[in-house]
C-alpha cells in the first residue's frame, strides 16, 4: 500500500536535498580555491626571495668598505649547500690569489688582509646565497680586482649537481672621498637660491620704505593744506565778528 506525501514536506524535502547539493558542490570548489590561492602566496614568495645586486666599487682609505656577491639560487625548493671564495689580483699582480674562504668558518687566506676581513654575508644556514664579506681600514694597495666564487651542490630526491658562479668587483680606492656632481650641483643652486632671496628681500623692504615715506609726506601734505584752511576759517570768522560790533 502506498502512501501519499503531502504536497508541502515534499517541498520541504526538495529544498533540503538541493542545498545539501550546493553545499557538497561548494566544499570542492573551496578546497581548491584555497589550494590555489596557497600556491599563488607560495610562488610570490619564492620569488621575492632573493635579489642580485652589484657591489659598489668606490671605497675610501681608513673608511671599511663591503664587497658585495649574492648569487641567487634558481630553485628554492632544491635543498643545497654552498661555499664561497674570494680572489684578489692587484693592478702589480699576474695572477689571482685566494684571500678568504667561506665555509660554516670564514679563514682569511692573505697575509695582506690578515685581521681586515668579516663575513657579512648569510648567517645560520649551509645554503649560502649571500657570500658579501666586509673590509676594515681599506688602503690604496688594496685596489684592484676582486673574484667572488660560489660553489654550490644541489641535492635532488635521486642525484646531485654542481652549480658555479663568479661575481668579479673591480674597486678603486681613492685618498679621500669624492664629491658626486650632483652633490656639487645641489649645493650651488642652494646658494644661488639664498643670494637671490637676500635680494629679492632688500628690493622689497626698500621698496616698502619708499612707499612709506610717500605716503608719510602726503600725509603731511593733506595735514598741512587742513591745517592752514582750518586758520583761514578761523580767521575769516574773526573778521566777520569784528565788523559787526
Amino acid at each position: 500500500m502506498l502512501t501519499q506525501v503531502p504536497p508541502r514536506l515534499a517541498r520541504q524535502s526538495q529544498r533540503t536535498a538541493g542545498l545539501m547539493t550546493d553545499k557538497a558542490a561548494a566544499v570542492p570548489f573551496q578546497e581548491a580555491f584555497g589550494e590555489c590561492f596557497s600556491f599563488s602566496l607560495t610562488a610570490q614568495g619564492c620569488q621575492a626571495g632573493c635579489v642580485e645586486v652589484d657591489s659598489d666599487t668606490q671605497a675610501v682609505a681608513g673608511n671599511g668598505f663591503k664587497l658585495g656577491c649574492i648569487s641567487c639560487k634558481k630553485r628554492s625548493e632544491v635543498e643545497a649547500t654552498a661555499s664561497i671564495t674570494w680572489l684578489f689580483q692587484s693592478p702589480d699582480d699576474e695572477d689571482f690569489r685566494e684571500i678568504y674562504s667561506y665555509e660554516s668558518v670564514g679563514v682569511v687566506q692573505d697575509e695582506q688582509f690578515e685581521g681586515r676581513i668579516d663575513w657579512n654575508g648569510s648567517k645560520n644556514t649551509r645554503d649560502l646565497q649571500d657570500g658579501s664579506i666586509y673590509l676594515h681600514n681599506v688602503t690604496l694597495n688594496d685596489s684592484g680586482i676582486y673574484k667572488c666564487n660560489v660553489y654550490r651542490l644541489l641535492t635532488y630526491q635521486n642525484y646531485e649537481f654542481n652549480s658555479n658562479a663568479t661575481k668579479v668587483v673591480h674597486l678603486n680606492v681613492a685618498p679621500k672621498a669624492k664629491r658626486e656632481l650632483t652633490s656639487i650641483i645641489s649645493e650651488i643652486m642652494m646658494y644661488v637660491f639664498i643670494v637671490g632671496l637676500t635680494i629679492w628681500l632688500v628690493v622689497e623692504m626698500v621698496y616698502c620704505y619708499r612707499k612709506i615715506a610717500a605716503a608719510g609726506e602726503e600725509a603731511l601734505r593733506e595735514n598741512a593744506a587742513e591745517y592752514l584752511a582750518i586758520t583761514s576759517e578761523s580767521k575769516e570768522n574773526c573778521t566777520g565778528v569784528q565788523v559787526a560790533e
